[in-house]
């Protein structure tokens, strides 16, 4: 039987594991405290268009209350902006990158209320709070946010509204609308962040309701559907948010429930119909809180809090059709509980954070390289024609050309990580190539071209 989460552990200096040629894991960071404590709780890292990683700790620095900080993706670490009482403190979720290189964000605590808040932070640290949540408009904020296909920031609070917590968009500017109030019978606590899907719509999870959890699917103006009530045999209390594969259909985990009670993975159609991939049986991992990142082979990665050769956890690999693999199991030295997700960065490496362990107990960021080749990312992943996009890259110096499925682009600006293009005239919906003297990439999602 699987054992609550596991409580704080032990911490250690940078260390290397190789468990294959192609598969090497490396201890980047080792937080002590006053530099951050508990990375990214239930968030993932996001590369900026400086090619730089950028994350929060939900405690530590000057405060107490929490950091924002950005990492180069040899491990140096630099702290942002440390975290007080009144404007919002203990950041849980990651940063979501705007394509002019701003980040936004989310605490689940502090604001004028006490219950959260919403902000924006330049690049240089500069962060201004755009919203305290006052309760009816939604309370404790555990998710970070995504952009919707209008430039509408979107995201959800853990609890107010009508009691079941709140889904809602706010402009960049601060503007905030609630556009659904969950009220237990359609779902409770939506912990996990939004996605939204090539159909337009935004897709969640809610952990509790009269179900063992949800999965819903809601437009950007408002009209709310259920999809999949668990029912704990096929899992329970979904944490996390999902994310849409290049087949269309949505993958994720629930944290408990499945067949030893350890938490699951699973896929599920837009049309609702869920698929369990995989049951966790503690020796394989447990309790998996953080979304699943599809990386550049078409596999998707993820993270266990628990379970693994010492119970500290585990990263793991699992094919769209279900054959799953342990890549690495925490011994706590090298981190210990990663309810954290992974991020691939344009390198073709997985970042990820461990909330404890380490040589300080407070946790640490490491890369985990599976011999993928680097690639480019666009920023948004859609536009309209006309519309600037921020492509972001490694080594992309000297770029000479862009297309947007075959059709060329006009490139605005090249700097090595990230260049600026307009989406030209007669694009199609497809993959993205940029040449550089030193080959081809291509991005890992097609690049969808609005009407």
């Amino acid at each position: 039987m699987c054992i609550p989460r596991f409580s704080r552990s032990i911490f250690l200096l940078c260390a290397v594991a190789v468990a294959s040629p192609s598969q090497t894991f490396t201890t980047l960071v080792n937080f002590n405290g006053p530099n951050g404590s508990n990375p990214l709780s239930y968030g993932s890292l996001v590369q900026g268009v400086n090619g730089y990683f950028y994350g929060t700790t939900e405690h530590g620095g000057s405060s107490g209350y929490g950091t924002v900080f950005v990492m180069t993706p040899q491990g140096q670490l630099k702290t942002l902006h440390t975290f007080v009482y009144t404007a919002g403190f203990n950041p849980t979720a990651g940063l979501m990158l705007a394509p002019d290189g701003t980040l936004y964000g989310t605490t689940t605590w502090g604001g004028t209320n006490s219950i959260g808040t919403i902000f924006r932070i330049t690049p240089s640290g500069t962060l201004t709070t755009l919203h305290s949540f006052s309760g009816a408009d939604g309370a404790y904020p555990y998710a970070g946010l995504v952009q919707g296909f209008d430039g509408m920031l979107y995201g959800t609070a853990s609890q107010g509204g009508d009691g079941g917590g709140v889904i809602y968009q706010i402009t960049p500017g601060g503007t905030l609308t609630t556009l659904y109030s969950l009220n237990f019978t359609d779902g409770d606590a939506p912990f996990g962040a939004l996605v939204q899907a090539t159909n337009g719509m935004l897709y969640g999870t809610t952990e509790l309701g009269e179900a063992w959890g949800t999965i819903y699917a809601i437009s950007l103006s408002g009209s709310f559907t259920t999809l999949f009530s668990f029912n704990n045999t096929d899992g329970s209390l979904p944490f996390s948010g999902l994310v849409q594969g290049v087949d269309g259909a949505f993958y994720g985990t629930t944290s408990w429930g499945g067949a030893s009670d350890c938490g699951t993975v699973f896929r599920i159609t837009p049309a609702g119909m869920l698929t369990t991939l995989h049951n966790f049986d503690r020796s394989d991992g447990a309790r998996p809180y953080a979304v699943l990142v599809q990386g550049t082979d078409g596999n998707f990665y993820g993270t266990t809090a628990k379970g693994g050769d010492h119970d500290y956890g585990t990263i793991f690999v699992i094919t769209p059709t279900g054959a799953l693999t342990t890549l690495h199991s925490f011994g706590g030295t090298d981190g210990a509980s990663p309810s954290g997700g992974l991020v691939q960065g344009t390198d073709g490496s997985f970042y990820g954070s461990t909330g404890y362990g380490g040589s300080g107990l407070y946790g640490t960021v490491y890369r985990l390289s599976m011999g993928l080749g680097p690639f480019v990312r666009t920023v948004p992943a859609f536009g309209k024609v006309g519309a600037s996009v921020t492509i972001l890259g490694t080594d992309l110096t000297g770029a000479t050309s862009v297309t947007f499925n075959g059709t060329p682009a006009s490139i605005n600006a090249v700097h090595p990580s990230a260049i600026t293009v307009t989406v030209p005239g007669g694009a199609t919906t497809g993959t993205v190539v940029v040449t550089t003297p030193s080959g081809t990439l291509s991005s890992n999602i097609a690049f969808q071209v609005l009407p």
